[in-house]
């Protein structure tokens, strides 16, 4: 799990402790997540393009559009455009947003992943330069597996996070998630992270049967 050759700047930083294991992550982001974003963007673009017809293209054609605006009849045509002005705001930046969504899913899909580096204190990242080192402290315990012990993913999550709103309920607490993707021997790795969150976790331990 150590025979990969880290970067010497990664290395500089590690080299004082022990290595539990050392990785190349295949994505920066597990397919599964990629997929979701870019579909998402297509159905919202779309969603989007409907209205663009609805108003515009008529307009192209040469056309008269009718509909209503604050509750009163209101015509746009080629020689009164004034009309679809704030209907051209509202529709372009939604098709912005799409498109932005839809582009950040391509290119999560092809960034390529980072340098994993475990050791008794910390998980250390390494990619274009830039390094992370996150104390096994940090982690909840909470881990998922996908995939093989040839090619897996790992998702860890974190205790800190974020409050996401929802529009049925509840606001809702969001865990951070670091994912370290397509690796392998995926099922040591992940025996490992445990075993040095387990040994780092700062919530003191509970005794029984003792006053």
């Amino acid at each position: 799990m150590n025979n990969i050759k880290l970067p010497p700047e990664l290395l500089s930083i590690v080299s004082p402790e022990k290595i539990d294991f050392a990785t190349k992550a295949g994505r920066d982001k597990p397919k599964k997540k990629s997929i979701l974003i870019i579909l998402f963007g297509v159905v919202w673009t779309l969603f989007t393009s409907i209205f663009v017809f609805i108003f515009f293209v008529p307009i192209i054609q040469g056309k008269e559009v009718h509909f209503e605006s604050n509750g009163v009849p209101t015509v746009a045509s080629p020689d009164n455009l004034e009309p679809l002005l704030l209907p051209a705001i509202i529709v372009g930046l939604f098709l912005l947003i799409g498109i932005g969504m839809l582009s950040w899913g391509i290119f999560s899909m092809m960034k390529k992943g980072g340098y994993f580096v475990g050791t008794p204190t910390r998980l250390i990242f390494y990619q274009n330069g830039i390094i992370r080192s996150i104390d096994w402290e940090e982690f909840s315990g909470d881990i998922e597996i996908s995939g093989d012990n040839t090619k897996g993913n790992i998702s860890l999550l974190m205790r800190i996070g974020k409050m996401v709103s929802s529009k049925n309920g509840s606001d809702r607490y969001v865990p951070d998630v670091i994912y370290i993707t397509e690796i392998p021997n995926v099922y040591e790795i992940e025996q490992i992270c445990r075993k040095r969150i387990k040994e780092n976790d700062p919530t003191p331990a509970t005794t029984y049967g003792s006053e």
